[in-house]
This record gives C-alpha cells, structure tokens and sequence, in this order.
C-alpha cells in the first residue's frame, strides 16, 4: 500500500449500478477539471456523492444506504454499487480499482469495499488512496447552524490529514454513552466508571489536540493566502474542556480531563448527558477584515469565507500528505461573480487538484474553456 500512498491518483473512470437515478453508468474521465451541468433533479449531485463514498464515512448526503438505492432496484439484492478507476500521474503504474458496494439482502445493510478485488478491512483503507473534499450547497448555513454540524466539518478536515482520526471519535463516542448508561442506571462502580473515564479522557484528549494542531496549521495558510480574492476566516477553536488550557505533558492533562469526568459524574447524571468533553467543542469563524463574527456576514461573504476555508484545507493536505486531493464542488459558481469564478478555476489549477463540478448553466464555466471535460447530465445519462 506504501507504493500507492506515494503516487497521485486522479479518478479516470466511475461506473454505477442502482445508485440514486442511474440504473448503470460506465464514465470515462480524463480530465483534472470535470463540470457536470444539466438542470436541477437531472442527477449531478448523485453522481459526486457517488465520487464521496470513495472516503471514509456516509458520503457527503449522509444518507442511510436504503435512500441510496435506486427504488427499481432489482429485488434480489436492493442494494448498489460504485466502482472507480484511479491512475497515477506516472503513466507506467498500474491503475487501481475500487468497487464499494451495498448488500441489504444479507440483513443489515452492509458496505464492503474491495481494492483491486481484495476485500478491504475498513473503509480507511481509502485514505491511502485518496483524500476527498467537499462543498455543497447544504452547507452554506454552516457558520448560522449548530455546532454539530461545524464539528462534523472540522473533523472531515482532520481526518484527511490524520487517517486515525475517525476511529478516535467512533471510540470516545461508544465510551461516552456506555458512561452515560451507567450513571442513568444508577450504577455507580467506581472501578467501571474509572476505566471509562480513563479511556475517554485517552481519545478525547487526542480529538482535542489533533483538532487544535489542525485549526492552527490551516490559520497559517489562511495567512499566506491573504491576497486571495476570498476573504480571510478567522478560526477560534473551542475545546469543549471549558477553562481547560491544553498545553503541557499529554499524560498530565489526560489525569486532569480523568479527575473531572469522576468529579462531575453526579451533574452529569443529572443532566443525562456528558457536559465536557470534545463533543461539545466548536469552530468560530470570524471575516477577520470587517472583524466580526462570520454568522453576521452577508449569505455571499458566509460563501466565500467557506470556500477560502476550503481551498486552504486543500493546500494542507498536500503539504502532509503528498496527495493532490479531489474535490466536489456542488453549484460553486451560481453565487459567484465573473471575476470571483474565473480566480477560482485558477487557483484550482495552481493546486494541481482534480476537481468535479456541478451546475444549471454551462455558461457559468466559459472561463475553463479548454481546461475541463464537458459532460451534460439528464434524467440519469450523462452525454
């Protein structure tokens, strides 16, 4: 897998089985730039959370595997499948081939993944391969929703440049609530409890910093973009440990974090809920020129400070991974001026990233003329 890590891949080919509205789909890519355009409910959006499920996770829908499947689906099976092609920039290596695919027949809707016909032990085998990012329209009132929905975005931006970071959150969130349970089932075993307050304090400690190490490292690229023509964010990361300073030995404040969690265990009980910890902590944004908070800008500038952020993020996980990222980028330049468009589609360029993009209009991509592959999509074909 070392030998893969090392090369860039770029996705040159997607087929699809009974996936959303495409009965079958085989498509050749071979470009860095693809736009899909094609009016709305032609299926472009289902075509780049197929391209999603190429990472850890539920894609960028998060959709529970039985909305996926197309409802013609064939009987016996119910389920679908993505199958990719990836090929590395050195013409001489070998391609790779990804087929994810769900199975509900077999009971519970199950995902497997094979990597050249291996069956693959995790989907973060993925990672070796490939780092996706995404932008969609769901996610223009991230700065004004909860702060659920920002620590899902900051720990998709984590997890592509700390593969284990998922497993991390998956643990500490089984080893809260089974925390939980016990303090509501009135059963206090000190010994129980302090495993588990042991352990929790281990995971969430490390989501704390791996996301501290994170948002700091993406302000100093917000920095050296300043004279990009999308405004600079302002990140404060919020802990979630309250007046918890996290500096020092790890081990010191892993007993710190323990100690508390035993302290509290009565307020949490009543609360019915774990008060601190990683799962509450948050992301503030800021348009660090007009200095004020990025939930008071205008739905345009909320627009451009995401579309920084995510440009930033891209150029990061570069520079840790070596990996020329894919982006997803749905309806990006319906909000977007001329101008704003056209340094866009330069400096994805410059990023030397694949890039898949979706629109109503292929008039709105007339600055990539000769730079990207056209596809128009209808009513689940693409053309």
């Amino acid at each position: 897998m070392d030998t893969i890590r090392d090369a860039r891949l770029r996705v040159t080919g997607l087929g699809l089985v009974d996936f959303r509205n495409y009965e079958t789909l085989n498509l050749a890519i071979r470009s860095p730039f693809v736009v899909l355009h094609g009016d709305n409910g032609s299926g472009k959006t289902n075509l780049l959370e197929a391209l999603s499920l190429l990472s850890p996770g539920k894609g960028l829908r998060r959709a529970a595997y039985g909305e996926i499947a197309r409802t013609a689906a064939s009987t016996a099976t119910g389920g679908f499948s993505v199958r990719a092609r990836l090929a590395a920039d050195a013409p001489e290596d070998e391609p790779t081939d990804i087929l994810t695919l769900v199975r509900p027949d077999e009971g519970t809707p199950q995902r497997v993944l094979r990597i050249d016909g291996t069956t693959a032990r995790s989907t973060d085998e993925l990672l070796d391969l490939l780092r996706v990012i995404w932008l969609t329209p769901s996610m223009d009132g991230l700065f004004t929703g909860p702060g659920t929905e920002r620590r899902r975005f900051l720990d998709r931006m984590v997890l592509t440049v700390d593969p284990g970071h998922g497993r991390r959150t998956v643990d500490y969130e089984k080893a809260m609530r089974g925390r939980n349970r016990l303090l509501a089932d009135d059963r206090l075993d000190d010994r129980w409890l302090a495993g588990i307050e042991r352990q929790m304090a281990e995971l969430g400690l490390a989501i704390a910093l791996a996301r501290a190490d994170l948002t700091a490292r993406l302000a100093g690229l917000l920095d050296a973009a300043s004279a990009s023509p999308f405004p600079v964010a302002g990140l404060d990361l919020q802990s979630g440990y309250e007046d918890l300073v996290l500096e020092g030995a790890a081990v010191d404040l892993e007993d710190q974090v323990a100690e508390r969690l035993a302290r509290r265990r009565m307020v949490d009980r009543a609360a019915g809920r774990t008060l601190a910890g990683p799962h509450r902590g948050d992301l503030v944004v800021t348009h660090r020129a007009k200095a004020m908070p990025a939930a008071l800008s205008s739905t345009g500038e909320q627009k451009a400070l995401l579309i920084g952020l995510v440009l930033a993020h891209a150029r990061l996980v570069e520079a840790s991974s070596g990996m020329a990222p894919v982006l997803l980028l749905d309806e990006i330049a319906a909000h977007l001026d001329p101008g704003r468009r056209a340094a866009l589609f330069d400096i994805l360029d410059g990023l030397g990233v694949q890039s898949f993009l979706t629109g109503t209009d292929a008039a709105l991509f007339e600055a990539l003329d000769g730079r990207a592959q056209m596809l128009c999509v209808a009513n689940g074909a693409v053309t």
